[in-house]
């Protein structure tokens, strides 16, 4: 079937416009998974606590990048190929495209040293369409500083950075959306719920993926 990506900065509203599309899917008789990265397999999750938790020596930034490659290739390897050779829709919360956005924009690596790596780690495979919710970093803050507020989970040690490098992520993001726009749909994630959920089903619905 189909690999769709969701991608974005955190509080972007990203799992929730997953969880809509995949009710919608279920409903039409569809059969999906849904994963996120990093994680997704066992390995996967080990790999996320390191990256995501704050502690004294936390990962340089080859070393992230590298941990985000481990995780990805075992998640292609186990779960994502093995969704799409048995025909079924895969809803992917991240994928290669926030190596670039995060480790190229946002920590300044090569951008052709993390495409090498993404290629390496997913033997090439790719989404048929990522989704990029664009939100301002102004705006992700107060998205996320309300969910803290309310849910007791502090940011995690990405979230945590400075606004600056959240701002080279977003840049991350705008790129590869701008030069590859036949397979990636941009949504202004300032949207409502409802705006986001109908202008995603157009676009599936015009590319003939819907029943």
């Amino acid at each position: 079937m189909f690999f769709v990506v969701f991608e974005g900065l955190d509080g972007s509203g990203k799992s929730s416009l997953m969880k809509r599309l995949e009710a919608h899917l279920k409903n039409t008789g569809q059969d999906l998974i849904m994963t996120r990265e990093p994680g997704g397999t066992t390995v996967g999750d080990e790999i996320r606590e390191i990256i995501l938790k704050k502690q004294a020596e936390p990962p340089s930034a080859r070393t992230e990048l590298l941990l985000y490659q481990a995780s990805r290739a075992q998640h292609v390897d186990l779960v994502i190929r093995p969704a799409l050779a048995q025909k079924k829709w895969v809803l992917c919360d991240r994928f290669s495209a926030s190596s670039i956005a995060f480790q190229g924009g946002g920590r300044g690596i090569s951008l052709d040293q993390v495409r090498w790596l993404n290629d390496f780690s997913t033997s090439l495979l790719k989404p048929h369409l990522t989704v990029l919710l664009d939100l301002s970093v102004e705006e992700s803050k107060k998205r996320r500083s309300h969910r803290e507020n309310t849910t007791a989970v502090a940011e995690d040690r990405i979230e945590a950075e400075a606004d600056s490098f959240h701002e080279k992520v977003r840049q991350g993001f705008l790129d590869q959306a701008h030069a590859d726009s036949e397979n990636w749909l941009v949504l202004n994630a300032a949207l409502t719920p409802e705006e986001l959920y109908n202008q995603l089903i157009a676009k599936l619905t015009e590319k003939k993926w819907l029943r």
